[in-house]
């Protein structure tokens, strides 16, 4: 059997497939970030989900795009894991940007494609092969328009005082934050980025205000400015976007990319069904 996973920062996909290629189970763990979780807490992830402990031993191929996976140390550390739980697996560890590339990309066409979700990164498809400019320092020095990014904002802004009066009501009835309750989550808890990426639901919620359509306008042409424009032919070819950011503040990002004369192409939530339909084509496997 095959397991299909697409991991964020903030929740896991699995989907298994049998040996006819039909759907035999399909589960969701918290996510799997080996850049900000030890091997403890992600074995403990998945061995505490009925589907994937049962089958564990009958999974022979498992394909998993993972957040934090972008250079060779954390993607050894969450191979080592999965090697100790689906002991009869052949195991492929990629990074999530192949997951956004092989669910959005449906036609091999040149284009740029983007995670917009608790984390953000931006990478080139020549049609054949995926080209990253630029590595991921994570969420503490880019990740700019993510989840974590507005979250951030957000909190500052409170404590700044510089949100509406209104806002600054409605986001402490939303929230009640204390701080030393954020430095201790930030600071001590595992999942920091996570922490910070729920904050970006009241973005989401109150997108309408004049606050929020600044904010959000702000994060989205840092990312065109930072991560987009870095390939020359970003104004020629399709924009594709993945994640719960891009998602459901589609409307706004289009209006950005529009007044930089840029081409919005496919906008996925998840790319977990494209990416299943992707192996399923792959003549390889």
């Amino acid at each position: 059997m095959k397991l299909i996973v697409d991991s964020g920062s903030t929740k896991t996909d699995w989907i298994c497939l049998d040996s006819d290629n039909n759907k035999f189970f399909e589960t969701q763990t918290l996510g799997l970030n080996p850049q900000v979780l030890d091997s403890n807490i992600i074995k403990e992830r998945v061995i505490n989900n009925y589907d994937l402990y049962q089958n564990r031993k009958k999974i022979s191929h498992l394909y998993f795009y993972g957040a934090g996976c972008g250079t060779e140390p954390p993607k050894k550390l969450i191979k080592k894991v999965f090697e100790s739980i689906f002991i009869n697996s052949s195991i492929i560890v990629k990074e999530d940007t192949y997951a956004a590339v092989y669910a959005s990309c449906r036609n091999q066409e040149k284009s740029i494609v983007s995670i917009l979700g608790t984390g953000s990164n931006c990478t080139y498809f020549d049609g054949k092969n995926i080209i990253q400019k630029v590595t991921s320092l994570g969420y503490i020095l880019m990740d700019d328009a993510s989840g974590n990014y507005f979250g951030r904002q957000l909190i500052r802004d409170y404590f700044f005082e510089k949100m509406p009066t209104s806002i600054s009501k409605e986001f402490y009835r939303s929230f009640r934050l204390e701080a030393s309750e954020i430095k201790d989550r930030l600071y001590k808890k595992p999942n920091p980025n996570t922490y910070l990426a729920k904050f970006a639901r009241f973005l989401i919620e109150n997108k309408e205000k004049p606050y929020s359509k600044t904010l959000i306008k702000k994060g989205f042409n840092l990312f065109i400015k930072n991560q987009i424009e870095q390939f020359q032919d970003c104004k020629q070819i399709p924009l594709h976007f993945v994640g719960s950011i891009c998602f459901y503040l589609q409307d706004e990002l289009k209006e950005c990319l529009k007044k930089n004369n840029m081409n919005c192409g496919n906008i996925l939530r998840r790319p977990i069904d494209g990416l299943v339909k992707y192996h399923l084509n792959d003549s390889s496997q």
